[in-house]
C-alpha cells in the first residue's frame, strides 16, 4: 500500500497510537505562547492547499507543505518544478519527504537547492532479503524483534548521516506488533545514538502528532543536548494543525521559541 493512500485511510490509527506514549491532555489541544508551525502537511486533491490556509487562518498555525520524491507522486524534475512553483504561490514552507536512500541523484541538485527544507523518515526498512519493511501499515509482521531493531537502527543511521535531510520524521515509531515494548526496545545506547548522529549534522527532530511520539525522556535528552525540534501532523485532512501531542509534550517538557527548527524560506 502506498503510503499516501494509507494515511488517507488511516481509520486505524486512533486505535494504533494506544500503544505509543499518551498524554492526558492529549485529547484536546493546548496552548503554546509562541507561534506554532506544522511542518509535515500534505495536500490531496480534496485537501487543497486553500483549505490548508483556511486552517492556517482559524488555529492560527503556520505550515509547510511537503511531497514524496517517488514514481507515484512527484516523478521527475518537470514534476518537482511544478510542485515547487505552485507551493510558492502561497504563504508556506516548501519540503519534500523521500521515501528511499539516494532519492537525490534523480533530481536535479539545482532544484533541490530551491526547496526550503527536506524532512525524512526511516519507516521503509530493508529486510535484508530483498524484501522492505513498510512499518506505518498496520500489519506489518516482525518474527524476530531483535533481528528487527538492529535493521532499523543501520536504516535510520542512514537516513541521518548519508542523506540530505533537515528533520528526522516519525522518530522512534515501532510497528503495531512490537509497539506494546517501546519503552523496552527504545534503550539509552540506541536512543544516544540517534541523538548523537542528529546532533552531528544538525538534524531537528519531529515531535509527530499522529504517532504520539517521541516521548518526554528522549525529547528531554535531545534538548540538553541542543537538539531543536519540529512539529508535524502528516496529514492529509482538517487534523493539520491541531498537534495536540505536539503541544502538550512541548508543554510538559518546558519547550520554548528557541527549541524549535524552522526553514528558511528561499524565494
Amino acid at each position: 500500500m502506498k503510503r499516501r493512500t494509507f494515511i488517507e485511510k488511516s481509520a486505524i490509527a486512533s486505535g494504533m497510537l494506544l500503544t505509543f506514549p499518551v498524554l492526558n491532555s492529549c485529547g484536546t489541544e493546548t496552548a503554546t505562547d509562541y507561534p506554532v508551525t506544522d511542518l509535515h502537511v500534505h495536500t490531496t486533491r480534496e485537501f487543497t492547499i486553500e483549505k490548508i490556509l483556511e486552517i492556517g487562518r482559524k488555529q492560527q498555525v503556520n505550515f509547510g507543505v511537503v511531497d514524496h520524491p517517488a514514481p507515484w507522486a512527484l516523478r521527475n524534475d518537470k514534476d518537482l518544478g511544478n510542485f515547487i512553483n505552485t507551493m510558492r504561490k502561497y504563504p508556506v514552507y516548501v519540503g519534500l519527504q523521500p521515501t528511499y536512500l539516494g532519492w537525490s541523484k534523480n533530481y536535479s541538485q539545482e532544484l533541490i537547492a530551491q526547496l526550503d527544507y527536506i524532512l525524512m523518515d526511516p519507516q521503509m526498512v530493508p529486510q535484508g532479503n530483498g524484501k522492505t519493511w513498510q512499518i506505518w501499515e498496520f500489519d506489518t509482521y516482525i518474527d524476530d524483534t531483535e533481528d528487527f531493531m538492529k535493521r532499523y537502527m543501520d536504516y535510520a543511521m542512514q537516513v541521518l548521516t548519508q542523506e540530505p535531510v533537515d528533520i528526522f520524521a516519525w522518530p522512534l515509531f515501532l510497528p503495531v506488533c512490537i509497539a506494546r515494548d517501546y519503552y523496552s526496545l527504545w534503550t539509552e545506547e540506541r536512543m544516544q545514538q540517534i541523538l548523537t548522529a542528529a546532533k552531528e549534522r544538525n538534524i531537528a527532530i519531529e515531535i509527530n502528532d499522529m504517532a504520539h511520539t517521541p516521548h518526554r525522556e528522549f525529547i528531554l535528552k535531545a534538548r540538553e543536548q541542543g537538539i531543536k525540534f519540529a512539529f508535524g501532523s502528516d496529514c492529509r485532512n482538517d487534523n493539520a494543525g491541531r498537534l495536540a501531542y505536539c503541544r502538550s509534550i512541548a508543554k510538559e517538557c518546558n519547550l520554548q521559541p528557541e527549541d524549535f527548527w524552522l526553514p528558511e524560506q528561499r524565494v
